[in-house]
This record gives C-alpha cells, sequence and structure tokens, in this order.
C-alpha cells in the first residue's frame, strides 16, 4: 500500500480472515477435553461452510493480470503469501478433522469423507470465484444458491467448466494434502 497508494489488496486479509475460520474451528475441537458425536456434527458442518475460503485465496492469482509491470513481482509475493498461508491453514484443519473424526468412524471411512471433503472445497472455490457466493449465504439467502447447486448437480454437461474446475481443484487439494501428510510424516521421525 505504501509503494502503490492502492488498497486494492487488502481484501486479502478478508479472505485470510475467512481462511482462518475452519482452522480456528478445528483448533478448538482438538483441545476439548472430551467432544460428543452430536457437538462434532455440529461444527462439522459449520466447518465444511467456511473450508473452501482457505484454498480460495489460490484464486486471487488471477488479480495479476491487472497489475503494473514495474511492481508485478511485489504483487506476485503478496498474493503468493495469503494463498500459502491460506492453504497451510486449509491443510492443517484438515488434518485436525482427520484426527478428531477417526474418534468415531472407521479408518476407511475418515478417509472417504476426507477425500471428498476436498472436492467439496474444490466445488466451494468455483461457487465463490465464478458464481460469487460467499459462505454466508447459505444461511442469508439459500434459495439461489441452493437452485444453482441443484441445476449443476443434475445438468452436467451443460455445467461442464464446474464440473472440471471441481474435478482438477479437489485433485490439485487432494495431491496437495497428500504431500502435507508426507512432509508431516518426514518432521516427526
Amino acid at each position: 500500500m505504501k509503494l502503490t497508494y492502492s488498497f486494492f489488496y487488502l481484501f486479502l486479509v478478508w479472505n485470510l480472515f475467512l481462511a482462518a475460520i475452519p482452522f480456528a474451528i478445528t483448533t478448538y475441537l482438538v483441545s476439548l477435553p472430551k467432544l460428543n458425536k452430536f457437538a462434532l456434527v455440529f461444527w462439522f458442518c459449520g466447518w465444511l461452510l467456511f473450508l473452501p475460503n482457505a484454498p480460495y485465496i489460490i484464486t486471487d492469482l488471477l488479480h495479476l493480470k491487472i497489475s503494473t509491470a514495474h511492481l508485478l513481482w511485489l504483487d506476485i509475493l503478496v498474493i503468493v503469501s495469503f494463498a500459502f498461508t491460506g492453504l497451510m491453514l486449509f491443510y492443517l484443519s484438515i488434518a485436525d478433522m482427520k484426527k478428531l473424526l477417526s474418534h468415531f468412524i472407521a479408518k476407511k471411512y475418515v478417509n472417504a469423507l476426507i477425500t471428498s471433503t476436498l472436492f467439496l472445497s474444490g466445488f466451494g472455490v468455483y461457487l465463490g470465484r465464478f458464481l460469487r457466493y460467499n459462505s454466508w449465504e447459505l444461511l442469508s439467502n439459500p434459495k439461489y444458491l441452493l437452485i444453482d447447486i441443484f441445476s449443476i448437480a443434475i445438468k452436467p454437461f451443460a455445467n461442464k467448466e464446474a464440473w472440471l474446475f471441481t474435478i482438477l481443484f479437489g485433485t490439485f487439494l487432494t495431491l496437495g494434502f497428500w504431500m502435507f501428510n508426507q512432509f508431516s510424516k518426514q518432521q516427526n521421525l
């Protein structure tokens, strides 16, 4: 802001705040001495609602197209640092939720649920980036959001971009989570 005299990238702070919400939820849940199944289901739903906000920051890289040439390097550093932080919060939160779920569900079901969650996050990023929905619209204005989700689900050929983005971004998140787990295992040796 000091160099460019612009507040344009200030939205990244808000996006990072939203990205921290699922991490805060799982950090809180992990700190509880005892967690019952019903509380976990409630918190899981809230966590899932805000979870796509964390990897969403990666799509803010599209704002680089309006950067000025002489400060492009600075814009890249700023956006990538926010995106990387959001992605790390995402993976830390996923890892914590996986541990929490493993206390109540068999491992094979936990793995399937986590993988599904990664792809649902990809879909959530699509809804936010391209259809411009926000997490809170599920509560404040669910009608149009649910109509769009239903339309995408039942008309896959008419919504190829949504499916392609969801599959590719979900794959990206899944591979990233696998790499995150590999690095985590190496650190524990």
